[in-house]
């Protein structure tokens, strides 16, 4: 599959979307990444699962320099099991199930992390509720027909990650920014759930008329 044939696909996908920003950059950068994954046979299915694994080691190797690179590798792996599954035309239900309860136990592992780094626990649980409405409401439209992608928010999942890595990068000079990461999280995922919720009931008005 060409590149310009994966853009297609993805857009035909979510709704006729035009390809652009930041979603036509890891589209670009996704496409050569899942090259050799797809000359190894790894299904879209298994690279959400290994997602989880990486999510659970990073948890567990909170303490080491390790644990950067295994939230990066999480990330990674939740980014291209959809690009890997549009490139090789395994798309299904199942597969998109697979994925979807993938990404709210990563992100779950994730948000654990966050406390165990020493976030206060009230300000992770707003964040991470923040970020699940955010990402049910997309859900739950796309099962009432509207599969447009109408708002790429300031806070989606490549943006919760940041928010971890960056404070473990602080870490390893002495900076303790978890805090400041947990406040920030949970009021970007605050503002741009709200927002999102606002388009999507417009949306959905305006689709009753």
């Amino acid at each position: 599959m060409s590149k310009e044939e994966l853009f297609s696909n993805w857009s035909e996908l979510h709704g006729g979307a035009e390809v652009k920003g930041i979603v036509r950059a890891w589209l670009n950068i996704s496409f050569y990444i899942i090259r050799p994954l797809i000359v190894l046979k790894l299904s879209p299915n298994s690279l959400s699962l290994l997602s989880i694994f990486a999510a659970a080691g990073f948890l567990l190797a909170l303490e080491s320099h390790w644990a950067i690179a295994l939230l990066v590798l999480s990330l990674l792996l939740d980014g291209i099991d959809g690009t890997v599954a549009i490139a090789t035309g395994k798309i299904s239900k199942f597969g998109a199930l697979v994925d979807s309860v993938a990404d709210r136990l990563v992100e779950g592992l994730w948000a654990i992390a966050l406390y165990l780094l020493g976030a206060p626990w009230q300000i992770v649980i707003t964040a991470w509720l923040a970020a699940f409405v955010q990402e049910y409401l997309r859900a739950r439209v796309g099962g009432l027909g509207v599969n447009q992608v109408l708002f790429v928010t300031w806070c989606e999942r490549p943006v919760r990650a940041t928010l971890i890595f960056i404070p473990l990068i602080g870490r390893l000079f002495g900076l303790d920014l978890f805090d400041l990461a947990a406040w920030l999280w949970a009021m970007m995922q605050l503002t741009s759930a709200l927002t999102l919720f606002n388009l999507l009931r417009l949306q959905l008005q305006q689709s009753q008329r």
